[in-house]
């Protein structure tokens, strides 16, 4: 890897890879689009009793792959529309 000496900047191009999370496909309904729930575990301030929080997010699926109820992982990306800024990621 090699610097340029007047702008400090590397020659190969890093990747903003983004949150990547794991969740399950609840709706296929849409064209190019899924919505997964993602479910994380947070405990509570006061009384410490851990609770499941589940957050819904659209997902661009090209070519609608994903089935319902699958477990898929999901990458973060630029804005796609207005709600939907999340990609699912192969494999």
């Amino acid at each position: 890897m090699e610097t340029d000496k007047k702008t400090k900047d590397t020659t190969e191009a890093t990747v903003n890879t983004g949150r990547v999370l794991r969740g399950t496909v609840v709706s296929t309904k849409m064209k190019d689009t899924i919505t997964v729930a993602v479910e994380r575990y947070v405990m509570h301030p006061k009384y410490k009793k851990f609770m499941r929080r589940t957050k819904k997010f659209l997902v661009h699926d090209e070519g609608n792959t994903a089935k319902e109820g699958e477990k898929v992982d999901i990458r973060e990306t630029k804005p796609r529309s207005k709600r939907k800024h999340f990609e699912l990621i192969k494999g």
